[in-house]
């Protein structure tokens, strides 16, 4: 028999898939969100390839239902207010027959949660982590001259099961492979930089064949280095037996080192001898972490300026295109950051990928819980008594699985940079208890209630801690082990803290001193921090704290606050990926280029020596204020500065103003109150930079602009083209050539329902939110066809735009 693809298949060029050949299987599926059609069909009939699923919905993945349903606030804040429920997937594979010696496998990066994958009726396999990535061989259920049909259930049924939004479904891509019988192993191959200099570089390269038969047969493998042009600088051969694992030496001449900078990526090929071959980037970079100096990248000490992000993009839900992660990442980038913590769970692998290429170092993450419940707001928020869904369910099994997985899915990634084991497993009381809360000799008083007893002993995370690090150092020892400590004063009495070779800090700057004194052989950072500038004093002003992790990089949905909250606005960008005003703030404090930007506020009049003061009676200096001006006349307004530079001034339409700007001691920003009058108003900062505001007019046209990958933006403009802030009209977008997936405000108060019932299409209109939104688009498989987006609002004058879509 043959094996034929009926759709063309490419290479693998990313470790998430590292053997075979692979193609997307992200089209032609149908869904349905129950766990029965009507109550006429049982569940047992969904998985079986005669099931008539004809009436069911179709959809593309990636594929996430919660952002298709209505929020409703009798659901919990922890998920947004946002439901989970059942579903079903189907499809018939792309196949007409199976060659002997071949072998068909179907590869998911992320099912949340408690999939269940049936071919023609067989369960191939149960993956209860939403985040996991996982393979299953489809080669002994396939039949030849017949429908091959997969079938995936999804149970999130357990709707509050975490602290933020998770998505449902197959909300990741999924991936068609076929190999050889005798293959290499699913992320079996991996490199370690042995060492490296100007002149030359060592790396060993790790292979690891699999087989689903056992022939005595030995292949030879050859590997292969090749640089950024495609010529090959190192290679070797070797020959590997059944289940074997081998090791080969390259030595590379002249390498070039992967930085933040540049970060230079070679390409690392694999080949048997049977044909099968696996290819992954590889960057050349060293590491090292020290209790006195903090973090070196290739022998340079440096500040790690880093964020914490969750998985959804507003709208998209989880299901987020590598466009839309690629803007943000470079966003990100331009402030200054140079760090990603994937909060709390490893990420869709294309974000590996991006960072690989933009020079941007990840912290990644296992877990969020362990083998206890945290509380979470399950109806509402802040009312009741909080509930108790979670992982934990399936903690003892699956853990050491879970982690592995992490680890050998993101070893080749040099970005990578700490394997964290798991983040606030030591939340005081939540469940953990200690004796030691009832005081430790810096404190009197009882902190978070005091010990109670009759919670689990803290003293069981520490033995936990050993277990997971031990998973993690079985497979790669190139990077250090971490985890996130929310109760540093109970997890001090653990053995945790020692299990792990670089410790993280949850919002406890104030014991940074103390702890090092104390501990003077550990390695210490900030693994999730406050925006204010004490927080990044205690690591700029402490050459022992190697960086900070900023709660976070972009505002996420789920953690909401009261109804109609759909999530949180902590980031330094909101929803819709545009920079905020505290995302200036930090660049002032962050970027190495020259920064300046102003916003302003409206002071309150008044003689008695209160205007502009702040209640405890100090300046009312934010980062937090918008860049607006648009005022009435003579109202006095405080104008805020956020740079980098030693002094700025101001100039309304083109004049000095005499207002000087101070520093605010608590925030570091300049900050002047001026009488307000139209025109320009132009900040320039002693450092070259500038920010100008101009007076808006009337709303009178939309316009739009892109940046040709997946994002149009538009916004309102008065009839000289100034943006209008103020604008919130409803706009409506339809694109022609491409496919909208969503339009995004940013507004985390906007609880509209993103689709439209019956046919879940995405919505069309949406109110703009400081004068402007995004509309995401994504096109055909192949791209480089062109788009049109044209968008209309009431009482404007309408836009379109003509562009390739790259």
């Amino acid at each position: 028999m043959t094996l034929l693809l009926m759709a063309a298949t490419v290479a693998a060029v990313s470790a998430q898939v590292s053997f075979g050949r692979a193609e997307r299987l992200n089209d032609d599926w149908r869904f349905l969100r129950a766990d029965s059609m009507w109550n006429i069909r049982e569940t047992a009939d969904m998985k079986e390839p005669g099931f008539d699923d004809s009436r069911w919905r179709r959809v593309q993945l990636p594929h996430d239902w919660g952002v298709e349903l209505p929020m409703s606030p009798d659901k919990g804040s922890c998920q947004g207010y946002l439901p989970g429920g059942i579903g079903w997937y189907r499809r018939v594979l792309p196949i007409q027959a199976v060659e002997a010696g071949q072998r068909l496998f179907i590869y998911f990066e992320g099912v949340y949660n408690y999939s269940e994958v049936y071919l023609n009726g067989h369960l191939l396999g149960r993956r209860p982590s939403g985040f996991a990535s996982f393979l299953y061989d489809l080669t002994p259920h396939l039949r030849a001259g017949a429908k091959n049909v997969v079938a995936v259930r999804v149970d999130h049924s357990q709707e509050a099961d975490s602290r933020w939004y998770t998505g449902s479904g197959i909300y990741r891509d999924v991936w068609l492979i076929t190999a050889p019988e005798v293959h290499l192993a699913q992320w079996g191959t991996a490199y370690r930089l042995v060492s490296i200099s100007g002149k030359k570089a060592v790396v060993d390269v790790e292979t690891t064949d699999d087989r689903a038969v056992k022939p005595a047969l030995t292949l030879q493998a050859a590997v292969a280095l090749t640089d950024a042009q495609g010529r090959v600088v190192a290679e070797a051969k070797t020959v590997i037996g059944p289940q074997e694992k081998k090791t080969v030496r390259l030595t590379v001449s002249n390498p070039q080192r992967w930085t933040l900078d540049k970060p230079y990526l070679y390409t690392l090929t694999t080949k048997l001898s049977n044909g099968d071959q696996s290819t992954v980037r590889a960057g050349l970079r060293t590491l090292e972490f020290s209790p006195d100096r903090g973090f070196a990248l290739n022998g340079q000490w440096i500040k790690v300026k880093g964020v914490c992000v969750h998985d959804d993009a507003g709208v998209l839900g989880t299901a987020v295109p590598a466009e839309v992660w690629r803007r943000r990442v470079r966003e990100l980038k331009a402030i200054g950051t140079n760090a990603l913590r994937m909060s709390h769970n490893p990420h869709a692998p294309a974000l590996y990928d991006i960072c690989d290429e933009e020079g941007m170092l990840v912290m990644d993450e296992a877990s969020d819980e362990w083998e206890f419940p945290k509380r979470k707001w399950m109806r509402g928020w802040n009312q009741g008594a909080p509930g108790f869904e979670g992982t934990f369910n399936y903690f003892e099994e699956w853990i050491e699985r879970d982690v592995a997985d992490m680890v050998r899915r993101d070893r080749c990634h040099p970005s990578v940079f700490l394997w964290s084991i798991g983040n606030e497993v030591d939340y005081p009381n939540d469940p953990y208890s200690h004796p030691v809360l009832d005081g430790d000799g810096s404190f009197t008083q009882p902190v978070y209630g005091g010990y109670k007893p009759g919670q689990p002993n803290a003293e069981r995370i520490g033995r936990i801690a050993q277990r997971l690090v031990r998973v993690v150092k079985a497979i790669d020892t190139s990077r250090p082990t971490t985890g996130a400590l929310a109760g540093v004063v109970m997890s001090n009495e653990t053995a945790y803290p020692d299990a792990i070779d670089v410790v993280g800090y949850n919002y406890t700057e104030s014991r940074y001193d103390s702890d090092h004194k104390k501990y003077p052989k550990r390695v210490l950072y900030g693994s999730e921090n406050r925006h204010d500038l004490d927080a990044w004093k205690a690591v700029r002003n402490n050459q022992h704290i190697f960086g900070q992790f900023l709660w976070t990089g972009i505002d996420y949905l789920g953690e909401s606050g009261t109804w109609p909250a759909r999530g949180s606005s902590a980031g330094l960008l909101d929803l819709a990926g545009q920079r905020k005003p505290q995302g200036w703030y930090r660049a002032a404090l962050w970027s190495e280029q020259p920064v300046c930007y102003i916003g302003t506020a409206a002071q309150w009049g008044g003689g008695n020596g209160r205007n502009g003061r702040n209640r405890n009676g100090g300046p009312q200096v934010s980062p937090y204020a918008p860049d607006t001006w648009n005022y009435q006349a003579g109202q006095r307004v405080r104008v805020m500065c956020y740079t980098n530079a030693p002094s700025a001034r101001l100039l309304l339409n083109g004049q000095p103003l005499e207002a000087e700007f101070e520093r605010d001691p608590r925030t570091d920003i300049l900050y002047c109150d001026v009488d307000y009058q139209p025109g320009t108003l132009r900040c320039e900062a002693s450092n070259g930079a500038a920010y100008e505001l101009k007076t808006s007019g009337e709303p009178y046209a939309l316009r739009l602009t892109t940046d040709s990958a997946a994002h149009v933006f538009v916004e309102v403009v008065d009839e000289q083209g100034i943006p209008v802030r103020g604008a919130d009209h409803e706009v409506s977008v339809s694109v022609r050539g491409a496919r909208l997936l969503g339009l995004e405000n940013g507004n985390i108060q906007n609880n509209h329902s993103p689709r439209r019932s019956p046919d879940y299409r995405p919505q069309s209109r949406l109110r703009l939110y400081g004068g402007r939104l995004v509309a995401y688009v994504e096109g055909a498989a192949g791209g480089g066809q062109t788009v049109s987006v044209r968008a209309s609002a009431p009482y404007l004058q309408p836009a379109e735009l003509t562009f390739p879509l790259k």
